[in-house]
């Protein structure tokens, strides 16, 4: 069967592998309908992302129909369209056994460390998957990406009526706006392009917003938008350095940091820029499984809404030529997801 491998930084390769077998036990079979292109996948796919070696078939989010499943499985079936959760952690290290499976010690992400969906048929666990009886295809090849913004939204844990800030107007940053919007925090989003703050003002109702000139502009806004006081809350969804590093200049006396983004290089900072205020500074990697189904639910009910998110399609036959296109930011792409089947 075909499948899109990325054989070096920048090169896709079409190529054939042989079906799986039949799934064992706690194992599915499922064949990819969907997948949406991320900022992981251009990073791997322009060969800097840290965990990804070459050559590796991508694919992590991703709306799947259930093919088949093995002894044991109990939580779907046969034709359950799901959405996958990528990260299979291995149950036995120290934060495995704490709950925080999203930083197992052994983890592989699915279409990361490891081959993905990017091909018409996959084996992968079953508890990884979350079926929806409402959602389509192209929903649930959203649900990882929006996972990971959830995740960074509860590490954050904005409060009613805090400042907030948010750095990164791309997917990532997008989905963290998602949930920490119904914290009815007070948000400013900030980005380089005029095209993507147009978006949020538009579908979120966001009615402070920045462009990052690097002017020094931008500080005297966030006063003004704060009285005075700068964001109890800053989450930096760029993985730039540069933006990582100057975004503790953001956050309010006692505030909080949140990098959700991620990046090879340094991040640099004077230490009274983070100990004269007392800042407290979080990574955020990954999700929980509990995500998912939450997730799920909230676009089911239509708490989120994620029509406005999907504006690129690409055929499975033309990754090669449109992959390209779409990771280059004058494309204006919020979402693109390849068509891998019907």
């Amino acid at each position: 069967m075909k499948a899109w491998q990325l054989s070096e930084p920048r090169k896709f390769a079409s190529i054939e592998i042989d079906e799986p077998s039949s799934p064992g036990p706690g194992e599915a079979l499922i064949r990819t309908l969907r997948m949406g292109i991320c900022g992981t996948d251009i990073s791997c796919y322009l060969g800097k992302f840290p965990f990804f070696d070459f050559p590796r078939i991508p694919g992590h989010e991703l709306g799947v129909e259930i093919l088949k499943t093995g002894d044991g499985v109990e939580n779907i079936k046969a034709g359950d369209l799901c959405s996958v959760e990528p990260y299979l952690n291995c149950g036995d290290c120290y934060a495995c056994h704490k709950g925080q499976v999203n930083c197992c010690q052994n983890l592989k992400v699915f279409g990361v460390m490891m081959d993905g969906g990017l091909c018409e048929q996959s084996l992968i666990r079953a508890d990884k998957l979350h079926p929806s009886k409402k959602l389509n295809s192209e929903q649930l090849a959203l649900v990882e990406t929006l996972a990971i913004g959830c995740h960074a939204s509860d590490r954050g844990n904005p409060q009613e009526d805090e400042h907030l800030l948010l750095i990164g107007a791309g997917p990532i940053g997008l989905a963290t706006l998602e949930f920490n919007r119904l914290s009815n925090a007070k948000i400013t989003v900030m980005d380089m392009s005029e095209e993507r703050l147009d978006f949020c003002q538009k579908y979120y109702g966001i009615n402070s917003v920045i462009q990052f000139k690097g002017d020094g502009s931008e500080k005297e806004k966030m006063l003004q938008a704060t009285n005075g006081n700068l964001y109890d809350l800053v989450t930096d969804a760029t993985g730039n350095q540069h933006s990582m590093s100057g975004a503790l200049n953001y956050v309010a006396h006692t505030g909080r940091l949140v990098y959700v983004g991620i990046t090879t290089e340094t991040i640099s900072f004077t230490h009274p820029t983070l100990h004269r205020p007392e800042i407290s500074i979080f990574a955020s990697r990954n999700a929980l499984p509990k995500d998912f189904p939450r997730i799920i639910k909230l676009i089911e009910d239509g708490t989120i809404n994620t029509d406005p998110w999907i504006t690129h399609h690409i055929k499975f036959d033309e990754v090669d030529r449109c992959f390209p296109e779409v990771s280059h930011p004058s494309s204006g792409a919020i979402k693109a997801i390849i068509q891998v089947s019907e």
